[in-house]
């Protein structure tokens, strides 16, 4: 990386995410992006699909209005184009001026794939796109290989595409919809859910659109290019088959858990006294999760047992690195990173 001491760090937040543009002045990073002009934190669709975030993410660091794609919108119903960027936040980024991605959770798959897109010069208007735009990814609690969380929430199992009829995920698509057809300027300016592209503002949608939209007829809801079931394993299997890394990039990720093995007999979670409520039952949820018998398997080789570990969000074994559905190239450092101290030098591509 010499000669790039000073490339930007782009921080790319995951599900229910939010920039430094929103929530007032809470920040998602810590306080990250506030101690240096070459940290930025972007704020993408937080339910959006990976696609559209990757793609929002090109222009917010380019510039420009956000295309979506001619097929792909005509596909979903939604609007090829969406925000405009008058000044992107990194015009001049290119091969010689390339920038570091970190990914949080969801936002891990969205710098994988803004990279491949990268590669495929999938941004019309802009032919010299390359891999070599971007230095490093780092993943942190990345869902690089899905998560058995959403089927809890109300992703069917069968498919890791679809909701099931009463769930969590009913309740929180009808709040959704209504937050976007009300469109109060002063909430939207706080928190931004991404779908602006489907015109379901009530200036727009009229009460006919809304109406359609509840009764799952149109909307970002009736497919699957939103967020959710792009974090079943179904869907990351998928993913994962597309992408590629590339041999001048550093890849990174950083895993976390917090259960442990009781008595050799059971994966839990480790103590409920350190773990905040909320995080402990969906830790325990985690844990307890087993695949239906009556159903295919997500991916040839599944066992519930190594799904069990979790940090009370996401699988500790998704956020490890690409292993379906196949294993990626991968050396492990270790939690005290012992291996660097002694000399190592880390190899890109890996």
């Amino acid at each position: 990386m010499e000669g790039h001491e000073t490339a930007p760090i782009v921080l790319v937040h995951g599900i229910f995410g939010f920039g430094s543009q929103k929530m007032g002045h809470l920040s998602y990073w810590g306080g990250a992006e506030k101690q240096d002009d070459r940290i930025l934190a972007p704020d993408l669709g937080a339910l959006s699909s990976i696609h559209d975030r990757a793609c929002e993410l090109f222009y917010y660091l380019k510039g420009g209005t956000v295309d979506y794609g001619a097929e792909r919108s005509q596909k979903y119903g939604h609007s090829r184009f969406g925000h405009t960027y008058h000044q992107g936040h990194y015009p001049e980024w290119d091969s010689k001026h390339p920038v570091h991605l970190v990914g949080h959770s969801t936002g891990a798959q969205v710098i994988r794939l803004l990279q491949n897109m990268l590669a495929d010069k999938c941004f019309p208007g802009h032919d010299s796109t390359s891999a070599d735009w971007v230095l490093s990814v780092t993943s942190l609690s990345g869902a690089l290989n899905g998560t058995t969380r959403v089927y809890y929430d109300g992703i069917r199992a069968e498919d890791g595409k679809s909701m099931k009829s009463f769930s969590l995920l009913q309740v929180l698509r009808v709040g959704v919809l209504l937050y976007e057809w009300l469109d109060i300027p002063f909430l939207k300016r706080y928190y931004d859910f991404g779908f602006d592209h489907y015109n379901l503002q009530w200036h727009k949608a009229g009460i006919t659109g809304l109406l359609d939209t509840l009764f799952n007829r149109s909307g970002p809801f009736v497919h699957d290019n939103w967020v959710l079931p792009d974090l079943s394993i179904q869907s990351s299997v998928e993913l994962n088959k597309k992408l590629r890394t590339f041999d001048k990039t550093f890849y990174f990720s950083y895993a976390t858990k917090g259960t442990k093995r009781w008595f050799s007999l059971w994966t839990l979670p480790g103590s409920i006294f350190s773990t905040h409520p909320l995080l402990f039952i969906r830790s325990l949820q985690i844990c307890l999760w087993r695949h239906p018998e009556d159903l295919p398997l997500p991916y040839e080789g599944y066992r519930d047992e190594d799904w069990q570990d979790n940090d009370g969000a996401l699988n500790t074994i998704s956020q490890l690195y690409p292993c379906l559905p196949c294993v990626h190239s991968n050396c492990e450092l270790g939690a005290d990173l012992n291996d660097l101290k002694d000399g190592r030098v880390l190899q890109p591509g890996i």
